[in-house]
Parts: structure tokens; sequence; C-alpha cells
């Protein structure tokens, strides 16, 4: 099972697979054509209020992560985790952030969730 993150604004590569963007609001100045998604699960995105605390600095990526990892257990995620799962049992795929820090961000938790 390969995951990989990226930014979803880099020219998408040869070895990305399947192209998730895993961001609940498409990113801003991207035209959709340029993108080359594949599939756009919002339900995996974190919720408004946790990608607000947390881009506000009020906490630590740790307990971020924490938090990210509860929303994902809810009924709601269930369906749209266990399709990339899917995906990512077949062949590689590349979840998509606009996320300036990829790796300190919710696809990176989903990427390492994913994996295990």
């Amino acid at each position: 099972m390969s995951v990989r993150v990226r930014r979803v604004y880099e020219p998408p590569g040869p070895d990305d697979g399947v192209r998730v963007l895993v961001d609940r609001l498409w990113p801003r100045g991207l035209a959709k054509d340029a993108a080359h998604v594949d599939e756009w699960p919002k339900g995996l995105a974190p919720s408004t209020e946790l990608r607000r605390w947390y881009h506000a600095d009020e906490g630590t990526f740790e307990e971020f992560r924490e938090r990210y990892e509860a929303e994902l257990a809810d009924p709601e995620a269930a369906e749209p985790l266990e399709r990339v799962r899917e995906l990512a049992g077949k062949g590689t795929v590349t979840l998509l952030t606009a996320s300036r820090q990829p790796e300190r961000s919710h696809a990176e938790v989903l990427a390492r969730l994913l994996s295990e």
C-alpha cells in the first residue's frame, strides 16, 4: 500500500496513481482541470471548527492529530475512508492538500492512518 501526500498546486507526477483531494474547500486560484483530481471525498476533511482552531495556533499538531483522528472515527467518515483505503490497496494514492505545510496537515495524519 502506497499513500503519499503532495500539495495540490504541484504539477501531477507520473507515479501519483489516484489523486485524492482531501480538503473540504476547493483550492484557491486553481482551475479544476489543472488539478487532475480523481476523487474529492469532502467527508474526510477536518471539520470547519477543528480547522479554524488549528490555524489559530491554539494547540499543537499532536493535539490536532488526536482531534482529527476522533473525527475520522465518526460514522460519517467511514464510507469515504474505506473508499480511499480500497484505492490504496490497489495501487498508489496521492492525497492532495492546499496546505503550505503538508507534513503538518490533516493529509499527513490521514496518510499515516491509511498506511497502518
